[in-house]
């Protein structure tokens, strides 16, 4: 072909051939947009773009638009942390370094627990405001009832979601049941995480999602520990864990373990209680104590706790004597309740037994016989929580 043949068309072989590619004729002046098999991909010149600060709903914690991860072990507390959380942002509440968040609505799944009798009780106690807390319930597909499956009815969550302008938050527990696939393998998680990450941005909101860790991981490389592809810890902003003491004595700890945003290490001591609510006969909340500040790197923040210090052995009697001390300061609990938490803190219950008459803990049985009652314990009189006990 000869340049004679190209100026039938009054246009140059280059501009030809970027049209036949899908490019306008000011490509080098516009955004543009390339074609192929039908499919669009816009491009954005970076004059277009204005540089921005990053925004967050908890500065150097939560932050706005991305993916935030949660992580622990069984036990530690980490999807009380996060209702905790949602009932700060839905105040207008104070966290734990002294700043308030920017009151807004909160989306809640789980897979795990139950809203009305675990997820609502400790928020109520947490002091959310039940008017900007909404949980997703479950799907009407092709006119038969199912339970939510966050890996592939997200684009119906995204929709409904369009309901709630103020949304500042969406918690996914567990966020493994993003991944439809292999969740061990790093493309398979990155896919399945994607549109958890795009409904963030889409609604400038925090998306947490809550995790667990691999056991007998402690001392490693907190990043590591996470469970599944390292995807889970590559694919968030920010990863913060929980950590449990091995020596009772200790208060919890939260660290911010990764930030790509921020700075990562530090973070804060926190405790559990149980809390009866009020107007509401039998039924208790678990809510978060934050305490003191931490500073340091997280791995050794996460060491200094788990690992026993030397010349001192583990006591699973131990344990399950300060959990019965820590559950029952505030008042008498149902023993079943308290088997709930010994099984969440891998104890047996003949452990806890033994533990309770180590203290002599009082059981009194409430109502009638069979299911119409229950047993409760409490604490001797002789013994209050605040008394020092031989552990």
């Amino acid at each position: 072909m000869t340049t004679d043949s190209f100026d039938q068309f009054g246009k140059t072989p280059e501009e030809l051939a970027r049209e036949a590619h899908g490019f306008g004729p000011n490509v080098e002046n516009n955004n543009t947009a390339a074609r192929s098999n039908g499919t669009i991909v816009n491009l954005i010149h970076g004059r277009d773009l204005t540089p921005a600060q990053y925004e967050w709903e908890w500065l150097e914690y939560l932050p706005k638009g991305k993916l935030v991860i949660g992580a622990g072990a069984v036990g530690t507390g980490k999807t009380t942390i996060a209702i905790c959380m949602a009932a700060t942002i839905t105040s207008g509440g104070r966290w734990p370094d002294g700043t308030y968040a920017e009151m807004a609505d909160v989306l809640v799944w789980s897979g795990e627990d139950s809203a009305a009798d675990t997820l609502l009780p400790r928020f109520i106690v947490a002091g959310g405001d039940r008017d900007k807390i909404h949980f997703v319930a479950n799907v009407i597909a092709g006119g038969k009832k199912r339970a939510f499956n966050p890996s592939i009815d997200m684009p119906a969550l995204t929709e409904a979601a369009q309901s709630l302008p103020g949304l500042g938050m969406i918690i996914v527990d567990p966020v493994v049941m993003m991944v439809a696939g292999d969740s061990h393998k790093n493309a398979e998680v990155r896919r399945g995480l994607q549109p958890l990450v795009g409904f963030a941005e889409e609604r400038n909101a925090v998306a947490l999602g809550i995790t667990h860790l691999t056991k007998g991981t402690a001392g490693r490389d907190p990043i590591e520990r996470l469970t599944g592809s390292l995807a889970f810890g590559a694919s968030p902003r920010l990863v913060w864990m929980a950590a449990r003491p091995v020596e009772p004595d200790q208060p919890r700890r939260l660290v911010r373990v990764k930030s790509n945003i921020g700075p990562d290490g530090d973070g804060f001591e926190y405790s559990l209680e149980q809390v009866l609510l009020e107007g509401a006969q039998g039924v208790y909340g678990q809510r978060l104590i934050w305490g003191n500040p931490l500073y340091g790197a997280a791995r050794e923040l996460l060491k200094d706790i788990e690992e026993l210090k030397p010349g001192r052995p583990p006591k699973e009697r131990t344990a399950a004597m300060t959990l019965l001390l820590t559950t029952l300061e505030n008042g008498p609990m149902p023993s079943q309740w308290i088997k709930n938490a010994a099984k969440e803190a891998g104890l047996t219950w003949a452990t806890v037994r033994r533990a309770a008459e180590d203290l002599n803990i009082v059981m009194t049985r409430i109502g009638g016989l069979g299911s119409e009652g229950h047993w409760q314990w409490e604490l001797p009189n002789d013994l209050n929580p605040g008394d020092e006990t031989d552990l």
